[in-house]
C-alpha cells in the first residue's frame, strides 16, 4: 500500500510511543521516516517529559529500557514547546500550527488527528512505517 503524503510535508511530530518503536520492534524509525519523505523530526517537550517519567517509573523493565533508548533517539530531533500540559494535546496543536504529520500508534490520538485531517504515520505489521489521512487504513 502506498503512503498518502502531501508533497509539501517534510515535517513529522513524534509521539512517545513512536520513539519507543525502535527498541520495542527493532525498526529504524529515522530511515523509515526518510523513506516516506520526512526529514524534519519534531518532538514536543511534553513527550520528552513523558519519556523521562517512563524511564524512571515504568512498571516493566523493557518499557524503562525503551524509554531510555527513546530519550537518546530524541536528541537527534528538534525539541519544541514547553512541558506544561498533556502530550497528546501538544501534538495536535503543533500539527495544526506547523502542518506536520504525526507519527503515533496511539488509537485515540490517531482518531483525533484524522478528525482534523492531519496525516498520521504509524507502524504497520511491526516492520515498517506507513502514512495516511484515512482512518480506515489503520
Amino acid at each position: 500500500m502506498k503512503a498518502c503524503i502531501d508533497s509539501s510535508s517534510v515535517k513529522v511530530i513524534l509521539d512517545t510511543n513512536a520513539l519507543m518503536v525502535a527498541e520495542q520492534f527493532g525498526v529504524d524509525i529515522f530511515s523509515e521516516l526518510l523513506r516516506l519523505g520526512y526529514a524534519q523530526w519534531l518532538v514536543p517537550a511534553s513527550v520528552l517529559g513523558e519519556l523521562r517519567s517512563l524511564a524512571k517509573r515504568a512498571d516493566k523493565g523493557r518499557d524503562k529500557i525503551a524509554a531510555r533508548v527513546a530519550l537518546g533517539l530524541a536528541k537527534g530531533c528538534h525539541a519544541v514547546g514547553v512541558d506544561n500540559f498533556d502530550a497528546d494535546q501538544a501534538i495536535v496543536e503543533l500539527a495544526q500550527e506547523t502542518g506536520a504529520a504525526v507519527f503515533t500508534n496511539d488509537k485515540a490520538l490517531k482518531k483525533r488527528l484524522f478528525s482534523k485531517d492531519i496525516t498520521v504515520v504509524y507502524l504497520r505489521q511491526g516492520k515498517y512505517l506507513e502514512a495516511t489521512k484515512k482512518e480506515y487504513d489503520v
